[in-house]
């Protein structure tokens, strides 16, 4: 949810993430829903410990309960049902909703060491969202003028589309956090209670993997997700996976 420059995003070198340093990149995954205060508070700790050189940099994947956040553009207006518990985040971007059946992906990375452009960076995440979505015959598409990633909907009609995926990025002293969202398998009306991303035209909507009769599992999402990741950003180690509460 970083609004671009104009430029196509197609002019982007999207390659040249990949860690120098050699080092892999952990993949940690969250079976138990993780309350949003505590992810901020461990990503927060995480960053401070990647930019002083004491951690490994981090991909994190959870879902949440049901929320809203705000970026640092939110607007009061676009909060249409507060039904859920709402959170002020510094990342870029306005109203989103997280909960069960989304894949997030904190993605913690030293831009610094890798690549300190952060326009490329907000491409090469959309392009990790649109080759995780191809592995299951969907064509996601970037929009210049709308974030996030979206499908094309002719069976809704002429000119519609549907948001499947969200992009938030924050960087303290050029290391990433914050991520992505892709739907999986959400409640929809959830997202009702809010003008996502502060997009208005009827037009344009909200859907998930899913509900364009994609039969997957989150489970299928993570192994997409992550050699998708490793095509552009390096390899990855994994971690002991944690078990459900």
């Amino acid at each position: 949810m970083v609004n671009l420059p104009q430029n196509p995003r197609q002019e982007l070198d999207l390659t040249s993430f990949s860690a120098s340093h050699g080092q892999p990149v952990e993949w940690r995954i969250s079976d138990a829903a993780v309350p949003y205060p505590e992810a901020v508070a461990e990503m927060e700790a995480r960053v401070a410990a990647i930019a002083a050189g004491e951690a490994a940099e981090l991909v994190w994947l959870l879902e949440h309960p049901p929320l809203y956040t705000s970026g640092t553009s939110g607007k009061d207006s676009d909060l249409l049902d507060p039904r859920f518990p709402i959170f002020a985040t510094g990342r870029g971007g306005q109203l989103t909703y997280h909960g069960p059946g989304q894949r997030v992906a904190y993605v913690m990375l030293d831009l610094k060491r890798r690549r300190p452009d952060v326009r490329a960076y907000v491409a090469s995440l959309e392009e990790l969202i649109l080759r995780t979505l191809a592995a299951f015959n969907v064509r996601g598409e970037r929009r210049e003028d709308r974030v996030g990633v979206w499908v094309r909907r002719p069976d809704k009609g002429e000119g519609y589309e549907d948001k499947i995926a969200a992009i938030g990025v924050r960087l303290k002293r050029w290391v990433s956090f914050h991520g992505i969202a892709i739907n999986v398998e959400p409640e929809l009306s959830h997202f009702t209670g809010i003008v996502p991303c502060g997009v208005t035209d009827a037009r344009y909507g909200v859907t998930s993997l899913v509900d364009l009769g994609q039969l997957v599992t989150m489970a299928d999402v993570d192994i997409a997700l992550r050699q998708a990741f490793e095509e552009l950003f390096g390899p990855t180690k994994a971690l002991v996976p944690e078990a459900a509460a």
